[in-house]
């Protein structure tokens, strides 16, 4: 079940780590945002490394579908409600200056780039798109509100971005990583302040960047109750229609469509981590409905870190965690997350002021509706007595036939039938 991605890119190889070494700064994890901090900060002239416990880009990054977009969802009218205007706008603006950046960075990079108009449609509650567009006016971004689309079905409505875009993340990260300081195959078994230990040797640096997806340190930061893991998949169709654009169903269980060449797209069939959903089940029966002629050419799903408020945690790991940082929870927009994250947190370890630090800050309030979800689902994993067991925090696992795994609804670590593991944040095969 590799996606496209995998199936198009070849990536490059890097040996593990073999000894001691000593960097200013060490970047945690190898996925699009642990690359690009790697990447901006050389470019910055900054002596750095990063370490990846299996292959770049080998994780989440792979089963992305690619969106390069600051329309994520109706979040502004949210992001009004609960941050004012000012903050609101600086969403925005982080994530359209991120969007600038791929659009120079690409234009010396074949990675398939392609400008596209990004859609947010609605199937009956045009109320929520007038109210976004109203939100968007009061932040000076003009989107357009637009009656019909090509999409298989009746709307009540999209709000289009105009001038957003799309690549191919794989191609992307062969090109940028081709001359960082990167050792694959090489797993942090301890870290300390100014140091982790791996398999290859210990690794001594000012300052450490985690960027593994879901947090790796629990002691610090309250990560195991500031999120939670989402799954989403995705079909790709030969002979089926060009939708030119990308669109995605304002519901949190609609669905997405966007075109990669000759393929179209279809993501949905989403769920919490560990509970019951949609699956590609969802996906085959619309496509029998809709594209009737079309035949899969792949499939893959993937998994997001969701915060409690739809913004990403990018800063200090924690208030007591001097030179320890952390980038997570892109509530599935990792795409423009990671470069807004790369610039973030290169502006801190220089020690420069950043306009977006504070947005973005992980110490900011937790207090929000979706921390009782999150404490309640930890409990429940908890007091469940059955096995197996996650060893990440002790949690029931609970078996996905779709995919044939054992998975945490606590905190969405995953295992294999026969007990390996899949993904974070535990870090050792389940008991």
């Amino acid at each position: 079940m590799d996606s496209i991605w995998t199936k198009t890119a070849q990536l490059p190889q890097f040996d593990p780590l073999r000894s001691d070494l000593r960097t200013d700064v060490l970047i945690i994890g190898g996925g699009l945002a642990g690359v690009l901090c790697a990447y901006k900060l050389t470019q910055a002239g900054v002596d750095c490394a990063l370490v990846e416990v299996n292959r770049i880009g080998g994780g989440i990054t792979k089963n992305t579908t690619a969106k390069v977009t600051s329309q994520h969802g109706l979040i502004y009218d949210k992001l009004i409600r609960e941050f004012g205007v000012d903050r609101a706008r600086l969403y925005l603006e982080a994530n359209q200056g991120a969007l600038a950046e791929y659009r120079a960075l690409c234009q010396t990079i074949d990675c398939d780039f392609t400008e596209k108009d990004a859609f947010v449609y609605s199937i009956s509650k045009r109320w929520k798109l007038e109210r976004e567009i109203k939100a968007l006016d009061r932040l000076g971004f003009g989107a357009e509100f637009v009656e019909q689309v090509p999409l298989p079905f009746p709307v009540a409505g999209t709000i289009k971005f105009p001038c957003q875009a799309q690549f191919h993340p794989l191609k992307f990260i062969a090109a940028i990583a081709k001359d960082l300081r990167i050792f694959e195959h090489t797993k942090v078994l301890e870290l300390a302040p100014s140091r982790a230990v791996t398999h290859g040797g210990t690794i001594s640096a000012d300052k450490i960047i985690v960027a593994t997806h879901f947090p790796l340190l629990n002691k610090h930061g309250g990560y195991f109750l500031k999120l939670y893991q989402h799954r989403s998949y995705v079909l790709a169709l030969e002979n089926a229609p060009d939708v030119h654009g990308m669109y995605l169903d304002e519901d949190e269980k609609g669905l997405s469509f966007r075109n990669y060449g000759d393929l179209l797209l279809v993501g949905g069939g989403s769920h919490r981590t560990g509970k019951q959903g949609g699956c590609w089940q969802e996906l085959e029966g619309f496509a029998r409905k809709h594209y009737p002629d079309a035949q899969e050419a792949a499939r893959w799903a993937t998994q997001d870190c969701m915060t409690l408020d739809g913004v990403p945690y990018i800063g200090p790991y924690s208030r007591g965690t001097d030179g320890l940082y952390v980038v997570t929870g892109f509530n599935k927009w990792g795409m423009t997350s990671s470069m807004a994250a790369a610039a973030v947190l290169t502006d801190l370890v220089l020690g420069q002021k950043n306009p977006y630090a504070e947005l973005f800050s992980p110490s900011r309030t937790v207090l929000r509706p979706q921390l009782a979800a999150n404490a309640l689902e930890s409990a429940l994993g908890l007091l469940t007595p059955t096995v197996p067991r996650c060893p990440h925090m002790g949690c029931a696992l609970k078996y996905n036939a779709a995919e044939h795994s054992w998975d945490c609804p606590c905190h969405g670590s995953r295992f294999t039938e026969d007990g390996s593991l899949i993904d974070n944040p535990a870090t050792d095969d389940k008991r």
